[in-house]
């Protein structure tokens, strides 16, 4: 059964409300090559936004009232244009998003960026698959859970994560195979509990995350046999509570070649917005409550137990 076939069948479509959140993907280079990423960044990719799409990317954000404006990648610390940005963006939103790999920060070229997230209050999503060093470093490469435990730590003393610091900092989880996540909750009391007790950081909210089959996880899933099995498992767990709280509802997401799609997700699957190319510089109006969403089979990863969102479960 598809994915529009299974609204079908529980009486429920999947539309817009309003527009409220702007998502900016600035590239595919990556310093990691993470086997769960959707994208297939990494170190061979170098797909990056260039200075002309920031600057419409900064117009249409002061055309628009985006409330929260989130930039990811890739590793969005090694696109060169990221401080201009940043500083365009800052004075447009209310909330701006950094999804950092952690081990993007920890280069030595990348420390001016952490004052200048600091100064602008640059809220942090940073992504912490696992506790267990094995786990982590076998899901994105040897080393990368003792570098990114120090940045953490460097992020501490800068004050992110800091009660009454205003600098938010929060970590992002997800499952190192072919199943879904512990529910929400229990995985921020665990990190919170660890991460305290045995590296002295502190971190403000957890989101737990689902790996979607796209990319080189996709890859991964038919080349150990998981495929058909992670692909029924979603389905089974379809639950359509999630529905009104999917990123693609109130969401926008810019390519970077500054191209427009209603996900990453979609943005991965060649899915543009509206079913046809438009770019970011002729958007003179934003997506009407109740426009289609583009929708595809790795629908089912977000819709699947307590789903969830850029913002992590959205029923937990």
């Amino acid at each position: 059964m598809t994915f529009q076939e299974t609204l079908i069948s529980h009486g429920v479509e999947l539309t817009r409300e309003s527009t409220t959140w702007l998502q900016v993907n600035v590239g595919l280079a990556c310093d990691l090559a993470c086997k769960h990423c959707h994208l297939e960044a990494g170190p061979h990719r170098t797909e990056s936004m260039s200075a002309a799409t920031v600057e419409e990317v900064i117009a249409c954000a002061g055309r628009f009232d985006f409330p929260t404006i989130d930039i990811t990648g890739g590793a969005p610390e090694l696109m060169p244009h990221l401080s201009r940005l940043v500083t365009g963006l800052a004075p447009l939103t209310g909330k701006l998003i950094i999804r950092t790999n952690l081990v993007a920060l920890a280069r030595p070229e990348s420390q001016p960026l952490l004052e200048l997230y600091r100064r602008h209050q640059v809220s942090l999503v940073a992504s912490l698959p696992a506790l267990v060093a094995s786990q982590t470093d076998s899901m994105r490469g040897s080393g990368v859970c003792a570098t990114s435990l120090a940045v953490l730590q460097q992020l501490n003393n800068l004050g992110y994560g800091q009660a009454g610091s205003g600098l938010e900092l929060d970590l992002a989880v997800n499952p190192g195979g072919a199943f879904l996540p512990v529910p929400q909750h229990q995985a921020e009391e665990r990190f919170r509990k660890e991460l305290l007790r045995k590296h002295g950081i502190c971190f403000n909210q957890l989101f737990s995350f689902a790996n979607v089959p796209l990319g080189r996880f996709r890859s991964w899933l038919e080349r150990s046999g998981n495929l058909d099995d992670y692909l029924l498992k979603l389905k089974q767990r379809f639950n359509p509570g999630t529905l009104a709280g999917l990123m693609c509802c109130s969401l926008i997401s810019v390519n970077w070649d500054g191209y427009l799609f209603d996900c990453d997700f979609n943005l991965a699957a060649a899915l543009p917005h509206s079913g046809a190319r438009q770019h970011i510089s002729s958007l003179t109006r934003l997506p009407s409550k109740g426009t289609p969403i583009a929708i595809g089979e790795h629908c089912f990863a977000c819709t699947a137990g307590s789903g969830f969102s850029c913002g992590g479960s959205i029923a937990d």
